[in-house]
């Protein structure tokens, strides 16, 4: 039976996106509809919202004797959001506080490099791959294979670890020694600016790299068979095994030779 190379790869693409659609798109979605749609309270938004990526934790913990990663942290994130909700009164607190679900992420995606399990390639694979089938055996083929693939693979991770706790620092600093009244349109500047600074730095060092591996293992993964070589090789091959063994003729008889 042929198959239809667009299905596959709508097929690959769905399955790449799926944890970030489930874990990352549908608690995040959940927040802002419950509290900007239907006007519930901030408290009862994250609470609600984290049931998705709670029970995704649970799930893999028992089912899969793994921890979901991407799910975990989303968790994490909503319960750093819920203890930070009670802060209220202090308008620098107010304006700190942003900058802990930061470095809740921060230090989420710096423990998943420690236990050797990248968070940030679930949302750079689909990106990399692009749904091709070519490219996702590349991509296995290397993570199997190549010790330079793994090491940007973990670069990546560590650039917006790093990134994300710096903005953190940043703007729980400018909280507490500039004015309110600047730190409120500068905390959106900063984290503008530290987005931007994690794409380019992490594309740099590790994802344009990954790319290149990337594209250069599922080109010789497709590349077809010489037949000219393989020909040769056979024929001379063949050779060599008829000159061996091949009978000898036989000598002739004294008696013949009288």
């Amino acid at each position: 039976m042929t198959t239809n190379p667009g299905t596959s790869q709508s097929h690959s693409k769905l399955k790449n996106l799926a944890p970030l659609l489930i874990d990352v798109a549908v608690p995040i979605g959940g927040y802002y509809v419950l509290k900007d749609g239907l006007g519930t309270s901030t408290l009862a938004a994250l609470g609600w919202s984290s049931v998705v990526p709670a029970a995704r934790t649970v799930w893999s913990a028992v089912k899969e004797r793994s921890v979901n990663g991407l799910a975990a942290l989303i968790l994490f994130v909503n319960v750093v959001g819920l203890l930070l909700s009670l802060v209220s009164g202090d308008p620098r607190l107010m304006l700190a506080k942003d900058s802990g679900v930061s470095s809740a992420i921060g230090i989420g995606i710096l423990v998943s490099v420690a236990l050797g399990k990248p968070m940030m390639t679930v949302g750079m694979k689909p990106w990399l791959v692009k749904g091709m089938a070519s490219r996702e055996a590349a991509w296995e083929r290397l993570v199997r294979g190549s010790e330079a693939f793994r090491r940007a693979e973990r670069r990546f991770s560590v650039v917006w670890g790093v990134v994300l706790l710096a903005e953190c620092v940043v703007r729980a600093v400018g909280a507490f020694t500039l004015p309110v009244d600047t730190m409120v349109w500068l905390g959106t500047v900063v984290m503008v600016a530290a987005m931007s600074l994690g794409f380019l730095v992490s594309g740099a060092v590790a994802a344009g790299p990954m790319a290149r591996m990337l594209i250069a293992e599922a080109q010789a993964g497709e590349a077809p068979q010489q037949p000219g070589t393989t020909t040769t090789i056979t024929a001379a091959t063949a050779t060599t095994a008829t000159a061996v063994t091949a009978p000898a003729a036989p000598l002739p008889s004294t008696a013949s030779a009288r």
